[in-house]
């Protein structure tokens, strides 16, 4: 029997996901359609191979995201727990809150400004909703004695990509700054909601194909025009992302290989009043997956600017922050303070944004917000 290759170094799986992880952006009637045009491979065999990862867990999930950021209030939180209370602590918060996105134990090489913060989270609460509330009531759930909400105040750099980024020379930079993302908040009507509440549910193995949204139209109870119309100005509103393939970068897949073996999450204190400069530099360097603008308080030195890198060696990650320091200072911006926070166990989910589930969550476990 024929066997389908899932591995990411198979030449044809690396084709396509160098397309699908971060270039399909916005909302497509055919995103499959388009990654097959892009990548070069016909459309039948994009849709074998993304059922045959799927299924084998290489990619860990299919969906079309959202500019949550504009969505609902969201923020990088730290929290500053017990190591004894650590492990129970990213439990909770990776199973039982739908609200907290990337639950990561992070790590510094030394002991640093912030290092006693070792639980670290992405956090969304939906609109009409307090994110000092949920924390309070999250913190006293998994016996953290302190948290620190970090809002992103604009982006820079936003997209996945680790198999494109394989190999890449540390300083690899666009020719321009990066671009700035606002964060404001979008709000929707019912219908949106409708709509977007199924358009953003992942995709299951049978659910890759030709004319993918046709069963969401149904879910949401509309027609299938009346959806692509939705969609189409939901994107145009500036709240669809892009339409993305997620490896299974933390853990190893089922033929042993890893996308990734090393998160780092970059810090850095530049003077006030030149954030948004900085996070252009900082912005345009190809390795990072994320880069903003978030204040991290005394509790981190007082950083502004924030950015993620992965890769499977450290020493290659740490050439890339090299490359990316030497860089901010050959544009003239002073760097007062510097760090890394590792990541080590993950769980890496998107975060829940739907005021409906959010009532039906705080109900449930007794929160009144």
């Amino acid at each position: 029997m024929l066997t389908i290759p899932t591995d990411i170094a198979d030449p044809v799986n690396a084709s396509i996901l160098a397309v699908s992880e971060d270039r399909i952006q916005g909302f497509l009637e055919e995103p499959f359609a388009e990654i097959a045009a892009l990548a070069g491979v016909p459309v039948e065999t994009v849709h074998e191979r993304l059922r045959a990862m799927l299924a084998s867990g290489t990619i860990r999930r299919i969906r079309q995201t959202l500019m949550a950021t504009n969505l609902a209030p969201g923020a990088l939180v730290a929290w500053k727990i017990a190591p004894e209370k650590l492990d129970a602590g990213f439990e909770y918060l990776s199973k039982e809150d739908p609200f907290s996105g990337h639950v990561v134990i992070r790590s510094t090489d030394a002991e640093t400004p912030g290092s006693a913060y070792r639980l670290w989270t992405t956090l969304k609460v939906p609109q009409g909703s307090s994110m000092a509330a949920h924390c309070d009531f999250l913190m006293e759930k998994i016996g953290a004695t302190a948290y620190r909400t970090m809002p992103a105040k604009r982006l820079f750099a936003l997209g996945v990509g680790h198999v494109r980024r394989r190999g890449m020379e540390a300083g690899s930079r666009t020719d321009e700054p990066g671009q700035v993302i606002d964060t404001n908040i979008v709000e929707l009507g019912a219908l949106d909601w409708q709509v977007l509440e199924a358009l953003k549910r992942e995709f299951t193995v049978a659910e890759i194909g030709a004319d993918p949204w046709t069963i969401r139209a149904t879910e949401a109870g509309v027609t299938r025009e009346e959806f692509l119309r939705v969609g189409r100005s939901l994107a145009e509103r500036g709240v669809i992302g892009r339409f993305s393939t997620f490896l299974e970068h933390v853990k190893p897949s089922s033929t042993g290989a890893r996308v990734t073996r090393y998160n780092a999450l970059f810090h850095w204190r530049v003077p006030v009043g030149r954030e948004i400069e900085a996070g252009r530099e900082v912005g345009r360097h190809h390795v990072l997956t994320h880069a903003y603008w978030r204040e991290g308080g005394p509790e981190f030195a007082d950083v502004n600017i924030m950015a993620v890198a992965h890769g499977t060696e450290k020493d290659v990650v740490l050439a890339h922050k090299r490359a990316i320091d030497e860089h901010l200072v050959e544009a003239g911006i002073p760097v007062a303070y510097t760090n890394v926070f590792w990541g080590g166990r993950s769980e890496i989910k998107p975060s829940e944004i739907s005021p409906n589930a959010y009532r039906e969550w705080a109900v449930r476990v007794g929160l009144n917000f």
